[in-house]
């Protein structure tokens, strides 16, 4: 943005580079005490003691571990900033000194990313509270990854509740693993529909040494497993989006015993309503017939263990944003990307209140390095995406461009003054 253009209060953003030292030092220090979904209390504790110091009004333990800080400034809309907490169950790889010091746990999505630049945002926009008008709500929300978090927080009385004031709008941001210093926006819908399912597979158990005695739920499950690619291969056209995994298969505890259950846990992606169900249908009636192949003593048993809602951006508020976006950061680093297939809960925030979404990406990995990749073709083989043990943003210039996203946005949608 130049200088003469006064159509956006760029003073509220000045005093980050005095604080960048301390939001590096909470990130890193996020990073390597990770807590999983339903267990962030270090996380929300800090959260709170940094919103209460910045005068918000603070409420805790919404939803379990949830926190939510109110700024009220006067008339206008009520615009809510959401960041997720929770970390994933990842045995971290990457070599930084901040690496995780809890075993088996790792912030593997970028979510202290998140929680770093939201509270980085809270401090300015309270800081800087003579330049807009309305009130500002940021929430931090648990168990993203379990896909119950915000749900959680909607069933504790967010609004019904009066635990915060119900948004005119609803803005989120998530990491990935493109360029930093990029933002990057989707149209329409922008993440999957997931339905993550539990199937046990029962069989008849035996020695190793006598399948013919047995009814084995290895062979069953496998063959399963095998058979349900066909489903996105076979029964989807090729214009749907649709992603079907196994993430996980348990059976049995040694060589020489044929178990009598397998456990398989699937994944499921996607976009629209009517290939939901067909997905869904086709891998019942596949684990039913597998069963039945085999010749099992009962039908295998399927449990929902989550649904995320497809996420929506509301084109208004996609336009409106984005405009101060270009503005602020320049146009050749906002640019439009491809629905993604991995899923959000943010939505449910939104569609809960009655109110449009925004949620953009936001660059996170070295810009040189994400440049040599894509000129080899090689960003797949050659950038960790989130999940993966390898996955950590370069610091900066991803924190002050998420900063910096946050409070744009914020500033776009309340009333100036």
């Amino acid at each position: 943005m130049s200088d003469s253009d006064t159509s956006f209060p760029a003073s509220v953003l000045e005093p980050l580079d005095a604080r960048l030292a301390d939001l590096v030092a909470l990130y890193e220090d996020l990073h390597s005490h990770p807590e999983l979904a339903f267990q962030e209390t270090r996380t929300a504790a800090e959260v709170a003691r940094r919103l209460t110091a910045h005068g918000y009004d603070v409420t805790t333990g919404i939803g379990g571990t949830g926190v939510t800080g109110v700024l009220r400034n006067g008339p206008g809309p009520v615009v809510l900033l959401r960041a997720d907490m929770d970390a994933l169950p990842v045995a971290e790889s990457a070599d930084v000194p901040y690496a995780s010091t809890v075993p088996g746990r790792m912030h593997a999505c970028g979510h202290d990313v998140h929680v770093t630049c939201l509270l980085g945002a809270a401090d300015l926009l309270a800081a800087g509270r003579a330049c807009w008008s309305g009130t500002l709500v940021v929430l931090f929300q648990p168990a993203e990854e379990a896909g119950s978090g915000a749900r959680a927080m909607l069933d504790d009385g967010l609004y019904g509740k009066g635990l915060v004031p119900t948004p005119d709008v609803v803005l989120a941001q998530h990491v990935a693993p493109f360029g930093a210093g990029l933002i990057a926006y989707c149209p329409g819908a922008c993440m999957a529909a997931a339905d993550s399912l539990e199937i046990t597979f029962h069989g008849s158990g035996g020695h190793g040494s006598r399948p013919e005695t047995t009814v084995d739920p290895v062979l069953m499950a496998s063959a399963f497993v095998q058979r349900v690619q066909s489903v996105v291969a076979r029964e989807i056209a090729a214009r749907d989006r649709v992603v079907v995994t196994v993430g996980s298969f348990h059976a049995g505890s040694t060589a020489n015993v044929i178990p009598d259950r397998a456990v398989l846990r699937v994944s499921v992606r996607s976009f629209d309503p009517n290939v939901r169900t067909a997905v869904l249908a086709a891998i019942d009636r596949i684990a039913r017939a597998e069963a039945a192949a085999s010749g099992a003593p009962r039908e295998p048993e399927t449990k929902v263990l989550d649904s995320f809602p497809v996420t929506v951006n509301d084109a208004a508020v996609l336009e409106g944003v984005n405009g101060d976006f270009r503005r602020f950061f320049g146009a050749e680093r906002v640019f439009r990307y491809e629905p993604a297939t991995g899923s959000e809960d943010a939505g449910l925030l939104a569609t809960a209140a009655k109110a449009p979404l925004y949620y953009w990406w936001l660059g996170g990995w070295d810009p040189e390095a994400f440049r040599t990749a894509l000129a080899a073709g090689r960003l797949a083989q050659d950038i960790p995406s989130n999940h993966s043990p390898h996955f950590v943003p370069v610091v900066r210039p991803t924190l002050t461009t998420g900063v910096q996203a946050m409070t744009v946005g914020a500033l776009s949608r309340l009333g100036g003054v």
